[in-house]
């Protein structure tokens, strides 16, 4: 009786709690990395099927605007990849890595600005962009020479 007493009141030691968590958060990670698989499937099969439908029928002159739309399903799908590779990493380390967030976060602007339509855009908007590159790519530098030292 002693024992299960023991047992069902283990919980309230830090480290037996914190143990509990990280097992919580090692089945969390593993659960999610099987949903972006699945997302990176489908993203897959999704930009297969764009290609075939729209590369091949479209009409000449109007490739343009066609080939923007799948630059950004491509785009989707390198970010989807680097999202995985965060979470494996995070499941090889139990370390979240600041340099592939950032790396990320990087391509998910260049996306936008890939696709985006300049005719539909405020200047503003520009801006906000440019100033996400700007201060992702610094942290990216001071990230990656404070890492090589």
């Amino acid at each position: 009786m002693k024992r299960l007493m023991r047992q069902l009141f283990g919980w309230t030691k830090d480290e037996n709690f914190m143990h509990a968590i990280e097992n919580v958060e090692v089945i969390v990670s593993k659960v999610l990395s099987i949903f972006m698989v699945f997302v990176i499937l489908v993203a897959l099969v999704d930009l297969g099927t764009f290609i075939v439908k729209e590369v091949f029928t479209v009409p000449y002159g109007k490739i343009n605007t066609t080939l923007f739309k799948v630059f950004g399903l491509f785009l989707n799908i390198l970010i989807a990849l680097e999202i995985l590779e965060n979470i494996t990493a995070y499941l090889k380390k139990h370390v979240f890595q600041v340099e592939l967030v950032i790396v990320t976060s990087l391509i998910a602007v260049a996306r936008k600005i890939i696709i985006l339509d300049l005719e539909k855009v405020r200047g503003l908007d520009i801006i906000g962009l440019g100033t996400a590159v700007l201060a992702l790519s610094i942290s990216y530098l001071i990230i990656r020479s404070s890492n090589s030292k």
